[in-house]
């Protein structure tokens, strides 16, 4: 069964809803543990390790879609049928949506400062490449745009 078809399956009886929310929380488990080990490499400045970690996060992010897509496409009878459950796992959902805002901003945080890293490097670079020279107020003029070179940087290491 392919993974669109098995995402538009309707829930039809009490024990398909068990499964599927109990499926549900074991993908968010081994999605958080996977966010909490990227977060952790990524504030420690090990982005290598955490790179490693992207294709797993990945797999288990699609999971966690479909696996939302089949519980939106029951909503209706596992809120009749299981509201606990759905209590509980919409608090889950909460808790959840919190660890990911702090590791898309322990993320952004990183961006930033490899961006200002390499800005400055470019900066420092366009500075020593090209000649200082003092114009007729007997002040330094300032490099020309375009007398500066550009910056490769490659993404993998």
């Amino acid at each position: 069964m392919s993974a669109q078809s098995e995402a538009r399956q309707t829930i039809t009886n009490v024990g398909d809803a068990e499964q599927l929310i109990a499926n549900l929380g074991a993908i968010m488990d081994r999605l958080t543990e996977t966010i909490e080990q990227e977060t952790a490499q990524v504030r420690a400045g090990r982005m290598l390790k955490a790179g490693e970690i992207e294709q797993a996060k990945a797999e288990l992010a699609h999971a966690y879609a479909l696996e939302t897509a089949r519980l939106a496409g029951g909503k209706e009878f596992v809120s009749r049928t299981l509201p606990e459950a759905v209590a509980k796992l919409r608090n889950r959902h909460m808790a959840f949506q919190k660890l990911l805002q702090t590791n898309l901003t322990v993320l952004a945080t990183a961006h930033a400062v490899s961006e200002g890293i390499i800005r400055g490097v470019s900066g420092e670079l366009a500075r020593t490449r090209v000649p200082q020279t003092y114009g007729a107020t007997g002040r330094a003029t300032p490099a020309s745009p375009r007398a500066s070179q550009p910056l490769a940087v490659s993404r993998k290491l």
